[in-house]
């Protein structure tokens, strides 16, 4: 039997729809409020794999974009500025007032999305995102998939369409704890990249294409998250350079838990993966299973184009033009030892 209920509403009024797939040994609920995925657990594992809120209210007072999808143009893009075909274009300044993040204050991710299908193990949904909104030139329609497949695999996939050339960019948003400790520095990761973007104090791409080789950023060979240099942990939220532009999907990343057995791997068609330790993470109010939300409580693999692309021509193409279907394929294949 599908599961499909009422989540919450809105303060605009709108109904949050949760619903509950099941397949692979995973079970996922996703709600209609940013295409967001609320839960999700692994058989044999107790505690949830991710991030979330037993509560609708707390996604639109607290949430730091818990399981969301954000876009049209998900990560920074500085000032807010950006020329397309010779025109100007400047965008709402979310993020203290310096940087554009994850398409505004009223992005993809705090959108309520429509259910277009749903099966006992995937769910479609859809949003269109308004000409003009937080500055975007066109309407720019995006379909989320998400699918519980075979042998643990989580597939998401989007697919977005627009009538004017704008930038897009959407990514899977969610949070990840393995273990389901208070933080997620006991955890190893690996990510099959030799350069890393460095940033500037805006968290904005310097230009510069570092390689990872002797930096606390190489993570070629399994290496632990936790990593403190002058005696404070590296606050990771970098961009990692996986290839050139957009391709065939491959393994890319893989993260594990020596305590709970749990083990993630990532497949991606995307040339970036932004991880994302959850340095900034202070949430005032219970999460899942009433847990406490704390600075690096989860950790966000990321998978998109580099950010601020639109802006450096040498960077994978951010742009997306009228006739064109921007389709971005990421697995999460969970698996406990």
């Amino acid at each position: 039997m599908t599961g499909r209920e009422i989540f919450g509403t809105t303060l605009a009024g709108e109904t949050v729809e949760r619903v509950t797939l099941v397949g692979g040994g995973l079970t996922a609920r996703i709600i209609t409020f940013g295409a967001a995925i609320q839960d999700l657990r692994l058989a044999g594992h107790q505690a949830p794999l991710v991030l979330g809120f037993e509560r609708f209210e707390d996604y639109e007072q607290h949430s730091p974009y818990f399981g969301a999808s954000p876009g049209r143009c998900a990560n920074r893009i500085a000032h807010g500025r950006f020329t397309i075909d010779g025109m100007d274009y400047q965008l709402e300044l979310n993020e203290r007032g310096t940087t554009h993040l994850h398409g505004g204050s009223t992005g993809t991710a705090r959108m309520n999305w429509t259910i277009t299908d749903l099966g006992h193990d995937h769910v479609t949904m859809e949003v269109t995102d308004p000409d003009g909104r937080a500055g975007y030139p066109g309407n720019c329609t995006i379909r989320a998939t998400y699918a519980l497949k075979d042998d643990g695999v989580l597939s998401v996939v989007y697919e977005s369409r627009t009538d004017r050339a704008t930038p897009v960019n959407v990514c899977q948003h969610a949070y990840f704890n393995l273990d389901g400790r208070d933080d997620i520095l006991g955890h190893d990761l690996m990510i099959a990249a030799d350069h890393y973007l460095p940033v500037d104090r805006d968290l904005i791409p310097t230009g510069e294409l570092r390689p990872v080789a002797g930096t606390p950023f190489d993570f070629r060979e399994m290496a632990p998250v936790r990593h403190p240099v002058d005696g404070k942990q590296v606050p990771y939220d970098h961009n990692f350079c996986l290839a050139a532009e957009r391709g065939p999907k491959q393994s890319v990343a893989l993260a594990r838990s020596i305590n709970s057995g749990v083990t993630m791997e990532v497949r991606t068609t995307e040339p970036g993966v932004q991880f994302y330790a959850g340095v900034y993470l202070d949430v005032p109010v219970p999460g899942l299973d009433g847990r406490t939300y704390g600075p690096f409580a989860g950790f966000c693999l990321e998978t998109q184009v580099w950010p601020d692309a639109i802006n450096h021509a040498d960077f994978p193409e951010a742009v997306l033009r009228p006739g064109e279907v921007l389709r971005q394929e990421t697995d999460y294949v969970f698996s406990k030892s």
